[in-house]
């Protein structure tokens, strides 16, 4: 058999050794969820096992998970909404009306996402609590929105630059206005971007942990907040960890399941001409 017609078998095998590599943490965290607390720091580790729920009936009992739910869903959707609604006219007007400037602004914004978030904890925190604002939901929206809208403005900037500008030229000359063009042209021809936008930043919003760890504690914690603590100075207790782990990413990985074709849309958008 010819290198050639072995390649695609080499190439499935490999394909399939790194899913089940990336998966492999996954599958732990479930099964981890599963045992009682001695069944998950057993040695050598249990992978046949009796199911039970104990953990996730400790976890309810112990936390309110709902609450806790609440406040993820509550910072997710209503950062990625005030998001879309600063990021989309913001590249509307670099998508449209260039300037010499314009790719230096949208490279400084993007170059803000690669300085660690702990650089800018302590200014942060302190405009928080001056504001009254720790340990609350209003402080996580804003931080989130403002994390997010560097990655928001440069794919939608990259949704409107595929817009034809022969439809926008024909707009232009029946007389509509800048609004007129931006709601009734580009919004309907760049729904699936803004969409993926959409759903790209609620998935980054649900899984920040950095903020929500800093600026919340009991009232405005976030799932993150719930996952932390079970780690204490007695220890680590991997089977109740496990399990809060796998309640606050259940309702995230399921939403990214039923979205992931908009995800992968939204991620090339702008990578083929």
């Amino acid at each position: 058999m010819s290198k050639k017609s072995t390649f695609p078998y080499v190439r499935t095998a490999a394909a399939w050794g790194c899913a089940l590599l990336l998966f492999f943490p996954l599958l732990w965290l479930g099964m981890t969820a599963f045992k009682t607390e001695m069944q998950a720091i057993s040695v050598p580790p249990l992978f046949v096992f009796k199911p039970t729920l104990s953990s996730f009936v400790e976890v309810q009992a112990r936390s309110d998970y709902l609450h806790y739910a609440r406040n993820s869903l509550i910072t997710s959707v209503a950062s990625t909404l005030l998001g879309l609604l600063i990021a989309a006219p913001a590249a509307y007007s670099m998508a449209f009306f260039r300037t010499r400037r314009t790719r230096d602004i949208l490279m400084w914004m993007l170059s803000t996402k690669m300085m660690p978030a702990v650089g800018a904890l302590v200014p942060v925190y302190v405009m928080a609590q001056t504001a009254g604002m720790l340990d609350s939901l209003t402080a996580l929206i804003i931080v989130f929105t403002l994390s997010n809208l560097p990655i928001m403005v440069w794919m939608l900037y990259s949704a409107f630059k595929e817009v034809p500008n022969d439809i926008l030229e024909a707009v232009r000359l029946d007389g509509a206005t800048v609004w007129d063009e931006f709601r009734y042209a580009v919004l309907p021809l760049t729904m699936g971007g803004i969409a993926s936008t959409g759903l790209l930043c609620l998935v980054l919003a649900w899984n920040e942990a950095f903020w929500s760890l800093n600026l919340t504690s009991a009232h405005a914690g976030t799932l993150a907040a719930l996952i932390a603590s079970y780690s204490s100075p007695e220890g680590l207790f991997w089977a109740k960890l496990s399990a809060a782990s796998l309640l606050a990413i259940a309702p995230i990985i399921v939403f990214g399941w039923f979205s992931q074709k908009q995800l992968v849309q939204g991620l090339t958008f702008g990578a083929v001409k």
